[in-house]
């Protein structure tokens, strides 16, 4: 069973970028797709990208297309979330997931604890 930990998370002024880690731990990540959820107050949690076990593909939700890049990086065991030219409207608790590529949160079943991105106007 694979265990995740995201990091990287924090306050940052729109225009901006942050890149987010996910460590994974108990399984070879090499096995595993990966994705991005965020989840703001008040709101369910949204899909924000995907990729596949081997990395080589992807696929991103509307809003964050051109400005969020989904990598991993299977020999460090870690996912990556590099957004740039950030928003205010992309506030919200983040999470890995794995093993899947939907963009249905219910069909994960691993999650991480969440990190937090705050963008100030």
């Amino acid at each position: 069973q694979v265990q995740l930990v995201e990091s990287g998370g924090g306050l940052v002024q729109a225009g901006g970028s942050l890149r987010l880690s996910c460590v994974a731990s108990g399984g070879a990540f090499s096995n595993y797709a990966m994705a991005w959820f965020r989840q703001a107050p008040g709101q369910e949690r949204e899909f924000v990208a995907t990729i596949s076990k081997s990395g080589t593909s992807t696929y991103y939700a509307n809003s964050v297309q051109g400005r969020f890049t989904i990598s991993k990086d299977n020999a460090k065991n870690t996912g990556y979330l590099q957004m740039n030219s950030l928003k205010p409207a992309d506030t919200a608790v983040y999470y890995c997931a794995a093993d899947s590529r939907a963009r249905v949160a219910a069909q994960y079943d691993y999650w991480g604890q969440g990190t937090q991105v705050t963008v100030s106007t």
